[in-house]
């Protein structure tokens, strides 16, 4: 099991900005991905990133708000949020994949998970 650490949650205002990281050990993946998961909601993607950092992909409901980015020398990737909504509240997840299609955002291309870390938007 290769552990993947999330950081960088916490409490921020409407139209505020959040930056949480994801930590991996030992391996560096070929796509790497955050979803989120609201209280009584279904786990949903919201971005991932190749290896390289040449691809992206987005929801809709964050495009233009949200950046991902990952330093592979680090084994580090990053979201950072700005324009935060409080209907963006949520335990964010990191997750790693090793198959290409995994950039399109389905959790059953994600092999590892983090144990998430919570992002609350006050209104």
């Amino acid at each position: 099991q290769v552990p993947l650490v999330e950081s960088g949650g916490g409490l921020v205002q409407a139209g505020g900005s959040l930056r949480v990281s994801c930590a991996a050990s030992g391996r560096t993946f070929i796509v790497m991905g955050w979803f989120r998961q609201a209280p009584g909601k279904e786990r949903e993607f919201v971005a991932a990133i190749t290896r390289n950092g040449g691809n992206t992909f987005y929801t809709d409901s964050v495009k233009g708000r949200f950046t991902i980015s990952r330093d592979n020398a680090k084994n580090t990737m990053y979201l950072q949020m700005n324009s935060l909504k409080p209907e963006d509240t949520a335990v964010y997840y990191c997750a790693a994949g090793q198959v290409p299609r995994a950039l399109l955002g389905k959790s059953e291309d994600y092999d590892y998970w983090g144990q998430g870390t919570q992002v609350t938007v006050s209104s």
